[in-house]
């Protein structure tokens, strides 16, 4: 390790005054222009964790779903996973070193993770379309080469693009060729394949309009898009050619307004979806023949995903044990479907979708969504031989079954919540089911709800347990919020402090729109007046 070398670039890449960040499930989040220095050190420790693990790390330069002024940087671990939790600590120190304590941090975190420093180092690199994004990747490469790492800059990427890239690189191709040819032709040859056994009555029901959130998606899916199109007709909106990215449009913004993105014509019973700005999460929605606008988020995403994995399963007469996941933002209603309905066993972690994913791998076939859309199904490697091994095995309709599971495999992008993928999935279970989106979103009526966020001095006072579903600090807190919950109908509610500013996050849901309003409102007050709460009063609609 070449110190001296280190400390004359770090000079060309400042860390300003004052400034402090935390490495979270997102990574790094900031405006763009204070994240030069940040760059340039996730490069340098990009190159530390591939000699640790001698395997090739990837880093996303994206801020997913944030404002277009914003940008933001995430490490990509071996197998496509997110950063170890103990290498993001090491992230966060590394980026809120002052310079004259480069060298020392860098070689303590090289010594606790017995980092050998003679090993070669590769690193890929990805990013979205913000203005901000190739400038930054210079950074990120300016840290990678001067600790001695080789890369590949694969440029615009969606991040479970990278993600998969990652992945391929280190199973040395067993998970897929680690191009973009190779993403396109895996996810489209399955899709093909699964969509062979479907009857549709008319080209209406494989028509698909797609708001692209002004970002990255749109250009992977338009140069995609011919390798599936006899199976599908996407029509893209928000594609980039003009608006600001995730500005009035995207997953995020349809998901908490619960109202369609600007720029988008919507006919009735039309089926719509947004991917947020790195597509890597996916809501759909339609309006119905009165004009009423109709969500379908990650929860109902998940139930139809693991309603139709449970039907093939018991086709071919097969007991792999299939769990979902969820968060305590998870609708009631979906909770209570799959437990009683489907009899599928249901999960809940702490929101983040490393939790997820980590709780999901205890399962032959773990499902998980965020009810934000973020999510994807995890096939166990004993599962995938199973799966496979019946494919080859079985005669007649049990075959084609366990032909469907092997496609289903395929289509995932196992490495992370993909929004390209996870259409394609649903898509072909609509058509294999012959199901309308109507008929899709009436598997079970969500209880009405409502998010808010309350602008606090400090998030920190706010802690939590059982899966953030019940707060520990400030004292008398909770018991206000269960008082507060005993007035109304099939309610609940639950706050939890913001990973990324400094808000309090308020969920609250119960059996009609203006009791979920309402209790939404006054447990917001509750956290203001318990919790610190600075500026307005928190208003609807945040």
């Amino acid at each position: 390790m070449d110190l001296d070398a280190i400390t004359k670039h770090s000079a060309l890449h400042i860390k300003p005054n004052g400034l402090i960040l935390q490495y979270g499930t997102a990574g790094f989040r900031a405006k763009a222009e204070h994240l030069d220095h940040v760059m340039f050190r996730m490069g340098l420790l990009a190159v530390l964790r591939s000699k640790q693990t001698k395997s090739t790390i990837g880093v996303m330069v994206t801020a997913s779903h944030n404002p277009e002024e914003d940008n933001g940087v995430k490490l990509i671990d071996p197998l496509g996973e997110m950063l170890a939790p103990s290498w993001e600590e090491h992230a966060t120190c590394l980026a809120n070193a002052e310079e004259q304590d480069m060298q020392r941090v860098l070689m303590d975190i090289s010594e606790k993770a017995a980092v050998d420093l003679q090993r070669k180092a590769f690193v890929v690199i990805g990013r979205d379309t913000r203005p901000s994004s190739e400038k930054l990747s210079q950074s990120v490469i300016d840290g990678i080469t001067v600790l001695g790492g080789q890369f590949h800059d694969y440029g615009l990427l969606t991040t479970p693009q990278l993600h998969y890239m990652v992945c391929c690189r280190n199973t040395h191709g067993g998970y897929g060729t680690a191009t973009i040819e190779g993403y396109y032709q895996k996810l489209s040859k399955a899709f093909v394949e699964l969509t062979k056994q479907a009857f549709c009555s008319g080209d209406e029901n494989r028509s698909l309009k797609v708001d692209c959130a002004n970002g990255i998606g749109a250009l992977k899916l338009r140069e995609m898009e011919h390798y599936f199109s006899q199976g599908l007709t996407v029509q893209l909106f928000n594609d980039g050619t003009k608006g600001k990215l995730n500005h009035l449009c995207g997953a995020d913004f349809v998901k908490s307004h619960q109202k369609p993105p600007q720029g988008m014509e919507m006919k009735s019973n039309e089926r719509c979806c947004s991917f947020d700005g790195d597509a890597d999460r996916i809501v759909y929605y339609y309006r119905d023949t009165d004009g009423q606008f109709h969500l379908i988020d990650g929860d109902k995403i998940a139930t139809l995903i693991s309603s139709f994995l449970k039907e093939l399963l018991l086709e071919v007469e097969e007991s792999l044990n299939i769990g979902v996941v969820q968060t305590a933002y998870a609708n009631g209603s979906s909770t209570r479907y799959l437990e009683e309905v489907m009899k599928v066993p249901v999960y809940c972690t702490k929101t983040g979708v490393k939790h997820l994913h980590h709780k999901a791998q205890e399962f032959d076939i773990g499902v998980y969504f965020e009810a934000n859309g973020h999510g994807t199904v995890l096939f166990s490697k004993a599962a995938e031989m199973k799966i496979k091994q019946l494919a080859e095995e079985l005669e007649d309709k049990k075959r084609k079954a366990a032909k469907m599971l092997e496609n289903m495999i395929n289509l995932f992008n196992q490495a992370a919540g993909d929004a390209i993928s996870d259409m394609l999935v649903i898509e072909a279970i609509l058509a294999l089911k012959g199901l309308t989106v109507q008929q899709w979103d009436a598997l079970y009526t969500d209880l009405p709800n409502r998010q808010l966020k309350v602008k606090v001095v400090d998030r920190q006072l706010i802690s939590t347990t059982d899966a953030e579903r019940r707060a520990v600090t400030p004292p008398g807190l909770q018991e206000a919020i269960d008082d507060l919950v005993k007035k109304y109908k099939l309610s609940r509610a639950f706050v939890r402090p913001s990973g990324t500013e400094d808000v309090v996050r308020v969920y609250a849901e119960a059996d009609s729109q203006a009791s979920a309003d309402s209790l939404a409102r006054e447990v917001s007050l509750a956290v203001c007046q318990l919790a610190g709460g600075v500026g307005e009063s928190p208003q609807l609609g945040f």
